[in-house]
């Protein structure tokens, strides 16, 4: 269980790495805190949405990710496409982090908060 927790903690810490990322490309917001509690209401709203309507083909996938996305678009100023543009940054740079990590031993390739990695 502790394990679990662990891991838990340091995946949701690289995710927030990844959206502080975005955010500051984006948006120029450069709160750490802020993006590690955008991290952490993603997952939970990606995984409630996922646990009701992830099953559906197509539309199930489409409704998690836009509930994602509605929460970097309500915890971000900008719209729709700045939310879009601070996720696929942060995606891009949490490969980057966990690419280099998996490399070298530390962690596997996987992190909570950012959706797909």
């Amino acid at each position: 269980m502790i394990e679990s927790l662990i891991v838990f903690v340091v995946s949701l810490l690289i995710g927030a790495v990844g959206i502080f990322a975005g955010a500051k490309v984006v948006v120029d917001a450069e709160d750490y805190t802020y993006a590690l509690i955008t991290a952490l209401l993603g997952a939970v709203i990606w995984a409630v949405v996922g646990f009701f309507f992830g099953w559906i083909p197509l539309l199930g996938p489409l409704l998690v990710l836009l509930a994602y996305l509605a929460v970097v678009n309500a915890r971000y100023p900008g719209g729709w496409v700045d939310a879009a543009a601070i996720t696929i940054v942060a995606w891009l740079s949490v490969l980057i982090v966990l690419y280099v990590l998996a490399l070298i031993g530390v962690t596997g390739f996987d992190a909570v908060g950012v959706p797909g990695v």
